[in-house]
């Protein structure tokens, strides 16, 4: 059985994700995880002090998981698999550790729920979670709702390297999971190269998902992107961190965080 694992700390930002997520689950007859991991709160002071008991934290988090498991079947009108979970420990690291046990569909990740801007998606957790794990993360921006569904998946690809950096086995489930349209694009700032032999290459290894390539010429990477979004209605944009370099290959983690703020697309991160 599938699952779809959610990273929550309860925040509003939090609980959008949740929701993108449980309306993907029925999409896509999954499961659903809600996780949270906390760690024990330190006074700084000239002795630190132990805020709180190891045990109140663990009967916080489960009354908090339940009370999210009961909105969460409410708004499904009781039709998902539900299970919750709380860990001690760092999320990065805590996840990590359920992922390697279950093998989700995909982790989700919402905002991290400060206003500043430069904090908005990727944020530090974001980012440590998108580079530790090994199975897809999908990051929803703030306030955005799964609607009527992923119909139109883009796959940004810099069209090099294709049979040693795409994942192959890992956008073809996601893809058909979602019995969703795949979009190639491939944004040049400047002449475009010769990329037909891995087109070939990247078309024959994907065929079972019909993709649909696009060549775009445009003086910034990012914003040819997000052009190319909002023209064709895309749902999700999936990003391939070149080995193991936040986006190395395609974007820089600046003009990572733009390309979301511009879009308001959901990033999904599959490790090459």
């Amino acid at each position: 059985m599938k699952t779809i694992l959610v990273a929550t700390d309860f925040s509003p930002a939090a609980v959008n994700a949740t929701n993108y997520a449980a309306n993907m689950a029925l999409a896509t007859g999954a499961d659903l995880l809600l996780f949270h991991a906390y760690q024990v709160p330190i006074a700084v002071t000239d002795v630190p002090l132990v805020l709180m008991s190891v045990e109140d934290l663990q009967k916080s988090a489960d009354h908090k998981l339940a009370h999210l498991k009961a909105d969460v079947e409410h708004i499904t009108s009781g039709k998902l698999t539900i299970r919750t979970e709380a860990r001690l420990g760092h999320i990065t690291d805590e996840l990590e550790n359920v992922c390697n046990d279950i093998r989700p569909l995909a982790v989700i990740m919402g905002t991290t729920g400060h206003s500043s801007i430069d904090r908005l998606l990727f944020g530090s957790t974001t980012l440590t979670a998108i580079r530790q794990l090994t199975s897809p993360v999908i990051c929803v921006p703030r306030g955005r709702e799964y609607g009527s569904g992923i119909k139109k998946i883009g796959f940004a690809c810099d069209l090099r390297q294709v049979e040693e950096t795409t994942p192959f086995t890992a956008i073809i489930h996601f893809v058909q999971a979602l019995q969703a349209e795949l979009h190639v694009l491939n944004v040049e700032e400047e002449g475009q190269p010769d990329v037909t032999e891995q087109t070939a290459l990247l078309g024959t290894a994907l065929k079972d998902t019909n993709p649909q390539f696009h060549f775009i010429r445009h003086s910034d990477i990012e914003d040819g992107i997000n052009d190319f979004a909002e023209t064709n209605n895309l749902d999700l944009l999936i990003a391939i961190p070149k080995k193991h370099k936040l986006l190395d290959g395609l974007f820089k983690p600046s003009s990572t965080r733009q390309l979301v703020k511009g879009s308001h697309i959901p990033v999904m991160c599959i490790h090459e």
